[in-house]
Formats: C-alpha cells, structure tokens, sequence
C-alpha cells in the first residue's frame, strides 16, 4: 500500500510514496461506492449534473483506494469543505471539491491544476492521508481543517455527522 511519506512537519506533505498500513481507522463501509457517492453528493448538492456527478464518484473511488483512504471519509470532508462544489473558492484561498490551499498541494507535481477534479479530489486525499497516517484519524482529519494548530473540535464534528448523514436512508 502506497501513502505520503512525512517530512519533518512544516504543513506540507511528502508527496513520494512510502509503503505503510491503511491509514483511515475502522472498518471501511462495506458498499460505500461510486453509486453511493453519487447519491450522497445529489442529497448534498442538487446543482451538480449528471457529467460532474459522474466525474467525481470515480476520482473519489481511485484517490481513496490510492492513498488507503475510506471513500466514505472522502466524501464527508468534500461535503463539509466544499457542500460538493467543484468550484468553490475560500475567502483564504483553498479552491475546489476538497478546498485545497495551493501551498499544501504544491511540493506533488498533479495533472492539471487545482481547479480540476481528478487533481483536487488527489491532492486532498494526498494531504488528509499523510495527517491521519501522521496524528490518527480523528486529529487527521481536524488537522485538515486546522493545520498544524487544531482549535476544537467543530470540524471534526461536522465530518462525523456528514458521514452519518450519508450511512442514513434516503427519504421518500
């Protein structure tokens, strides 16, 4: 299995490969796939088309796998960070599906740029991977919000009830 390696901690992530266990801890949901993606992403945000639809479910699928993420994780930060608009921009200036800061994403060399699908869904799976393989999960993922100084715990909140929401049933 392939993940970041670490650099001593500066923000940025190590983009070369370093074989390691699974980094998101649990067990991963059992059929949480593209389809389920899809589903979850449609709830979240009625504005996306079948085209973009399309196109993130899969490069959620292959990031995740990529960098031994849970899809579902995935899609839960992508929900909170971005409500699944590929083209949000933060006042802060993270861009994209995972609001990705450009700085944090620059040391990887991507296909294409930020703005992209594929390259955003990447570089956020690259850095939340390399923060839970580095903290554990739950300040992984809150270190994703926050950097290197976790204030709280309101973001990782919001990435737990995001996921719940997508484990529930669609209402009729």
């Amino acid at each position: 299995a392939l993940v970041c390696g670490a650099l001593p901690f500066d923000g940025a992530p190590d983009p070369r490969p370093v074989e390691t266990q699974p980094v998101s801890a649990g067990a991963p949901a059992a059929a949480f796939g593209e389809g389920e993606i899809v589903v979850a992403l449609r709830r979240v945000n009625s504005s996306l088309t079948e085209r973009q639809l399309r196109r993130i479910a899969p490069a959620v699928i292959k990031y995740s796998a990529k960098y031994r993420l849970d899809p579902e994780l995935v899609t839960a930060v992508m929900r909170v960070e971005s409500t699944a608009r590929p083209w949000a921009r933060s006042s802060r200036g993270a861009v994209g599906l995972m609001q990705v800061m450009p700085h944090m994403a620059q040391p990887a060399e991507f296909a294409g740029n930020l703005t992209t699908v594929e390259s955003n869904v990447e570089a956020g799976c690259m850095i939340l991977s390399d923060n839970v393989r580095r903290l554990g999960e739950d300040d992984g993922i809150s270190a994703y919000f926050w950097g290197s100084e976790i204030r709280g715990g309101s973001y990782l909140q919001r990435v737990r009830a995001a996921r719940a929401a997508m484990r529930r049933p669609t209402e009729s």
